[in-house]
């Protein structure tokens, strides 16, 4: 059925779109912004009334979309790889060297200047000419499928501007946020209290990830597209001069401060020039990227592993900045890490407001003598993280005060540990501590702790942010109509995990010591302690020599297990936890130990047993069972599909086991 509107829909269309391309990737708009949003209105109020008119290349589609609940991962055609670095100017030397040198000739070579933006690499789609996915690049292979945010960039175009696309066509480009739109963005999160961000990179790969694309469609991203992956189709380009062309007659966005030049010398005098103008630019750069740009010779030079041969970046150096140091606080990471944290008089470096720096741990503080009041140089590492290179001795006032570990954790007040030898001090209040808390109960409920089904790190997110668990023992209280309240939770699900967690009560004692998360207390550990005391209340009485009995553990172990007993919050949970319902069997002393001091290793997939059975069965016959294999290693059981630990083994000469010799020596250890 013809409809009268359709026509005018088309025109419409048309027409913005190419706007859009006069705007985003010409850079010369031939009319204002109220007009472009009364054309967009037009074309709204005409598909509101003609839905079936509604394509997928419609400028209104880039706004709007239903919040995804998700990403899901996307498989690039081909990969999405990174370059290597040149952070001198003699390795930016090395590499035209390292060309010739393979081309085996001295010829002056074309190359690409391509200002490096300091965005997030993305990856784009397109069959038969329209817009069918985007990803991020993840690992270069796979990347997160952000499609529906990406679509809200007015600058990416949702069809080519040609009547013969490729039939599949990968384009590569990088997501940035103008430095405008940056600062916009601080200033309203500000206004309303909220969080800001610390750089306009950090800004645009949060906006880019977000679950509901209208708010990415707020946060004006923009993109400049400079390479191609996989693509079938007639397209025979000569360089990479001639890409960038194609991507703008395309109708992508390419920078415009893109040289094309002769010489390595010209790349570098195009490198101070444009470093000397990176503060006007109305992006941010992080360097200069240097291609080959003839592809006859960028096919010849090749690649290695994760790079090509024919690019690199170069990159800025470091900017630094002088300020004064205020205090220092430690902050408590999840795992119970605690790290001094420099607060600082705020200073501008590289375009970013700099209040704080990380000093690593107290070793780093201690080296450098950094004291509260001194005057420091901060540098933004990589341009991106702020850190103190060192304190200006000729400025060090008298009234400067050396650093301190504190003694208790800033967040629960636990008793900070610091093992000697190692620079990382650590919070012994890992069941309480709210800093730790997350880490805490995911650890907890894992499968080889207390084995609860279903309780997800997503679950567990939501639990601590609405106050709805506070320690791992809250687990045992959640009630079915507080599990409905989460997000997509219905009766059924909630029912399910409140089901999963009366489960858990039925346990074992090594299981339940290796769920409280005591440091360097693993699986094998927990076992050993529960075999050698048999008794919880017995093991938390025990003193450090008395813990050293075991085989196995140590002064630092044993250290570790004596503080966390220590702890009155942790006695709390504990009790709180056998109050719940917590309960296991008391395990039988196994005076028949025939595999006593063996040290075994497993490698490859067991047919007849888990990894984790044959652990058990071995370690409750006496033997040690390690993860990876050394001249002490007893024996080296090989599954299926056995990995470097085999080749690491024959050249200990390990005796090796096939899965049945492992189940004859079990047999006949248990008889």
């Amino acid at each position: 059925m013809k409809y009268p509107d359709a026509e005018k829909i088309e025109q419409l269309k048309k027409e913005i779109n190419e706007h859009n391309y006069r705007y985003y990737v010409l850079d010369t708009p031939t009319i204002s912004d109220a007009q472009y949003d009364r054309l967009l209105k037009d074309l709204t109020t005409l598909e509101q009334s003609h839905p079936e008119l509604i394509t997928l290349d419609s400028p209104t589609q880039r706004v709007g979309a239903a919040p995804s609940k998700t990403f899901n991962p996307a498989t690039h055609r081909e990969p999405l790889l990174s370059l290597d670095n040149a952070l001198s100017l003699e390795e930016a030397l090395a590499f035209e060297k390292r060309i010739h040198d393979r081309l085996k000739n001295n010829n002056i070579l074309t190359y690409t200047c391509e200002p490096k933006m300091d965005g997030l690499a993305v990856n784009l789609t397109y069959i038969q000419g329209l817009l069918t996915r985007a990803a991020t690049r993840g690992d270069g292979y796979t990347g997160e499928d952000i499609t529906l945010n990406i679509r809200t960039l007015p600058s990416v175009p949702l069809r080519l501007r040609t009547n013969t696309p490729p039939a599949y066509l990968e384009v590569r480009g990088e997501v940035y946020m103008p430095k405008k739109a940056f600062l916009a963005l601080n200033i309203e999160a500000e206004r309303h209290g909220e969080k800001t961000f610390a750089n306009p990179r950090n800004a645009a790969a949060g906006s880019l990830r977000q679950l509901d694309p209208r708010i990415t469609a707020k946060r004006h991203l923009a993109i400049f597209c400079y390479g191609m992956g996989y693509y079938e189709g007639k397209l025979a380009l000569p360089s990479q001069h001639a890409l960038l062309q194609q991507l703008k007659d395309w109708g992508f966005p390419v920078c415009p401060d893109i040289v094309t030049i002769q010489g390595i010398e010209h790349c570098i005098q195009f490198f101070n020039t444009i470093e000397k103008k990176r503060k006007k630019l109305p992006y941010e750069i992080d360097g200069v990227v240097y291609k080959v740009d003839d592809f006859k010779l960028q096919q010849i030079l090749g690649f290695v592993s994760r790079a090509p041969r024919f690019a690199i970046a170069h990159k800025f150096p470091a900017q630094e900045e002088t300020t004064e140091v205020i205090a220092v606080d430690f902050q408590v990471g999840r795992t119970g890490t605690l790290t001094p944290v420099a607060r600082l008089k705020p200073v501008a470096v590289g375009g970013v407001i700099v209040s704080n720096a990380t000093l690593h741990n107290l070793d780093e503080l201690t080296r450098k003598d950094i004291r509260v009041h001194d005057t420091v140089i901060i540098r933004r590492a990589g341009d991106v993280i702020p850190e103190i290179v060192g304190r200006i001795l000729e400025k060090r006032p008298p009234s400067t005060q050396k650093i301190t570990l504190p003694k208790h954790c800033p967040v629960c007040h636990a008793d900070v540990i610091q093992t000697e030898g190692e620079a990382a001090a650590r919070c012994s209040g890992g069941l309480f501590c709210s800093a730790q808390r997350k880490e805490a109960i995911k650890h907890f409920a894992s499968r080889k702790a207390m084995d609860i089904d279903g309780l997800g790190d997503k679950i567990i997110d939501q639990l601590v942010e609405k106050n709805l668990i506070h320690s791992v023992a809250d687990l045992y209280h959640l009630t079915l109509s507080q599990l409905v309240s989460l997000e997509r939770f219905a009766d059924k699900s909630a029912q399910n995990l409140i089901d999963a967690i009366e489960k858990s009560k039925q346990t074992s004692l090594a299981r339940f010591l290796y769920a409280l998360g005591i440091r360097e207390v693993g699986e094998a550990t927990a076992a050993l302690l529960a075999q050698h005391f048999l008794s919880l209340d017995t093991l938390m009485q025990a003193d450090s020599a008395t813990l050293q009995q075991v085989s196995d553990i140590g002064p630092v172990v044993a250290t570790h297990i004596r503080i966390f007993f220590q702890q009155a919050h942790n006695q709390t949970i504990i009790k709180q936890l056998l109050k719940a319902g917590i309960h296991w069997e008391t395990p039988k002393q196994n005076t028949h130990l025939p595999l006593q001091n063996q040290r075994f290793v497993i490698t490859g997939t067991l047919s007849f047993y888990t990894r984790e059975e044959a652990t058990q069965l071995l370690q409750s016959l006496g033997a040690k069972v390690s993860s990876s294999v050394s001249a002490k290693t007893s024996y080296l059981v090989v599954g299926e599909n056995p990995g470097s630990k085999l080749t690491q083994a024959q050249k200990w000469n390990v005796p090796l086991l096939s899965e049945q010799q492992l189940r004859d020596m079990l047999q006949q250890g248990m008889t």
